[in-house]
């Protein structure tokens, strides 16, 4: 036999919510502001070769 699955407990903040949802309708999703301290920096110097080679181009 399958067990029964326990109803969970009634929480007022999530029935407020809900509540919300339904008239306003959902929050737009958060955008993600870039760090500018941790940006990607590149891992190693370029090289003499290459300083030289982008400079003839």
């Amino acid at each position: 036999m399958a067990k029964h699955k326990k109803p969970k407990p009634f929480r007022a903040v999530e029935a407020v919510k809900a509540a919300a949802r339904e008239k306003i309708g959902a929050p737009p999703p958060t955008r993600r502001v870039p760090n500018i301290k941790k940006e990607r920096r590149q891992k190693h110097k370029p090289t003499l070769g290459k300083l030289l080679g982008d400079k003839l181009q």
